[in-house]
């Protein structure tokens, strides 16, 4: 008796699973890291709570009258911290050494950026859509009895923006210098030390390098077109220079 044996060809049109999650699935994992230490807490209460309180202390000894005056401080305030938060989403990896597990999940590490980036800018929006919605309360409650609502349309998404866009100069700058500290160091004191003297000093061309100022005229509805291109320039260096730099570093 003789057994015939057939082989058959095996199927191309089966799918293939992905070995690595889908960028959606990697956002979301980034977004739960980037608030699983107390670092992150801490950034993400800072932002809401910055501009709504600053805003209370300051109706002590000022009125307010024109709601996109003071929106345009909070606007610049929640970018400042959210550029904190961008960073330590980056370069925490390296600080704390646990970018060799992270390369080890997604070895692309180009998706691992992209995702980092787009985790930081929806938190960044986010905590930056709510610190304004409390803004607009307080302000409500403590500006004079013919308040001036003309432009608080914009102040909100302008504050909501600078709080994504922030997050991501900041998640860029981190995977540049792989150094929380460095990274922290060097933004705060060019942002907040070097680039205020400049716009003392020279003020064409501090105005048209300064992006917390430039946040806080788009939320008051000056210079829009400067302030989008200054921001938009901000985070196209900050990517690719982390994109770049992250590439050629070994993961160690």
């Amino acid at each position: 008796m003789t057994t015939t044996l057939t082989l058959t060809a095996p199927r191309s049109d089966v799918p293939v699973r992905r070995t690595a999650p889908s960028l959606p699935t990697l956002v979301g994992l980034e977004m739960r890291k980037s608030l699983s230490h107390r670092s992150g807490k801490a950034f993400a209460t800072a932002a809401v709570l910055m501009g709504p309180v600053g805003l209370a202390l300051a109706a002590l000894d000022a009125e307010f009258g024109w709601v996109a005056g003071p929106m345009g401080v909070v606007a610049m305030m929640t970018g400042l911290v959210m550029l904190a938060l961008g960073v330590v989403s980056t370069a925490g990896e390296w600080t704390h050494g646990t970018v060799q597990t992270t390369y080890l999940l997604v070895p692309q590490r180009g998706r691992v950026l992209t995702a980092k980036a787009g985790a930081v800018a929806l938190l960044g929006a986010a905590f930056a859509a709510v610190a304004a919605a409390a803004s607009i309360g307080v302000i409500a409650l403590v500006g004079v009895d013919d308040l001036n609502w003309t432009g608080w349309q914009q102040s909100v998404v302008a504050t909501v923006a600078a709080g994504a866009v922030f997050a991501v100069i900041g998640a860029g700058i981190g995977a540049a210098t792989a150094n929380t500290t460095a990274a922290l160091t060097t933004l705060y004191l060019l942002v907040l030390g070097v680039l205020p003297l400049v716009r003392v000093g020279k003020p064409e061309l501090g105005d048209a390098v300064d992006p917390a100022h430039a946040a806080m005229l788009l939320s008051q509805g000056s210079e829009e077109t400067r302030s989008i291109l200054i921001l938009t320039g901000w985070v196209v260096v900050a990517s690719v220079a982390g994109w770049v730099l992250a590439h050629r570093r070994p993961v160690q």
